[in-house]
């Protein structure tokens, strides 16, 4: 029986004989983790079986690089790979995490089960509820929020899913409320935010979620992002970066003048309407940007030259208001429709 893939992505990789960082397409299975120089490609670059592994998160041995994880294998060689923001690392850790707990109890891999531990009822539907709590007019209103020189956008705290969940009728009383929350947050549905809520989540409590005004959550799709306070209180900072993060990841741009394909980090930004891109690989300084108000960005199914560097599939558009077109692929059918979706929010909105 071939291995259960539990996620694939982008993420920037060492090389284990030179001292540098390249973006390879990474896969999760049930026994290991393959990486590919490109996701068409059939035979992996180099396969790290997780049998034994240790894994450390963060990592702090590379300076600047903060959002790197390590993986030290039982013959004692260091992997290190390096995700784009915090909440995608922890995604990949905690998967990784959970890999290994199963190789080492002879399990299978398996989501734990959150209606065995914490006795959700049958008709209880975590989808639905996350639904109606992402209700812009009637659910959980996301904030930004100020805690300990840090700001959380996109946010809010344990105690205001609490107080909605028994507001809208979805639970009688808070401990009620707190198990629903605590389905929602095993799930996935919700993530932690602050170090408090990701104490909560780590403990192996039956109540991880805590109904605490300080205990911070964001919604798992939503555009949550946490900075530091600007050590100039903000007055060297370009206008364009001064938006609200949407959205951030990876994807595959085609250059302007060679028209060959590249990994490039993404930030998309509102009011003002930005779309910077960086060398994942690199520092914090972008290679451009996309001025995104009054532009227009659809899904298209041929580029030019795409066959040739083996691109095929989930390609979108960004045509901006001067005419300089941009074609990007997605790594997946619903990545594309999500960055479609944001862009084409922020280019109606933002300025």
């Amino acid at each position: 029986m071939e291995p259960q893939e539990i996620r694939e992505g982008y993420l920037v990789k060492k090389g284990t004989l030179l001292n540098s960082w390249s973006a390879v397409w990474v896969v999760l299975s049930e026994d290991g983790i393959e990486f590919y120089k490109k996701k068409t490609d059939r035979s992996p670059k180099g396969m790290i079986p997780l049998k034994g592994v240790t894994l450390l998160s963060p990592c702090q041995d590379f300076g600047k690089r903060t959002l790197v994880f390590k993986i030290t294998t039982e013959k004692k060689q260091d992997h290190f790979f390096q995700a784009s923001y915090v909440e995608e690392r922890e995604l990949w850790v905690k998967d990784i995490k959970r890999v290994i707990s199963c190789l080492q109890g002879g399990k299978r891999f398996a989501r734990k089960s959150t209606r065995r531990s914490i006795h959700l009822p049958d008709k209880v539907n975590l989808n639905e509820l996350y639904t109606l709590m992402k209700d812009q007019d009637d659910g959980v209103k996301e904030l930004k929020l100020e805690q300990d020189n840090r700001v959380f956008n996109h946010c809010f705290t344990g105690a205001t899913v609490v107080e909605w969940l028994i507001s809208k009728d979805k639970a009688r009383n808070r401990p009620e409320a707190l198990m629903l929350a605590t389905g929602l947050l095993s799930e996935g549905f919700l993530q932690p935010a602050g170090d408090l809520s990701k104490e909560g989540a780590e403990s192996g409590e039956q109540t991880a979620f805590l109904d605490d005004t300080k205990a911070l959550y964001y919604f798992a799709d939503s555009g949550f992002f946490c900075e530091g306070y600007s050590s100039d209180d903000d007055v060297l900072v370009k206008e364009e970066f001064r938006g609200n993060i949407i959205k951030q990841g990876c994807l595959l741009k085609q250059g302007h003048r060679r028209k060959n394909w590249k990994v490039r980090k993404f930030i998309l930004r509102d009011d003002p309407a930005y779309m910077h891109y960086y060398d994942p690989t690199k520092g914090d300084d972008p290679l451009g940007s996309v001025h995104l108000r009054g532009a227009v960005v659809t899904a298209v199914e041929f580029v030019p030259d795409a066959k040739k560097y083996d691109i095929d599939g989930n390609l979108f558009e960004i045509i901006t208001s001067d005419e300089t077109h941009y074609f990007l692929q997605a790594a997946t059918a619903e990545e594309r429709k999500e960055w479609i979706k944001a862009i084409q929010a922020v280019s109606k909105s933002g300025k």
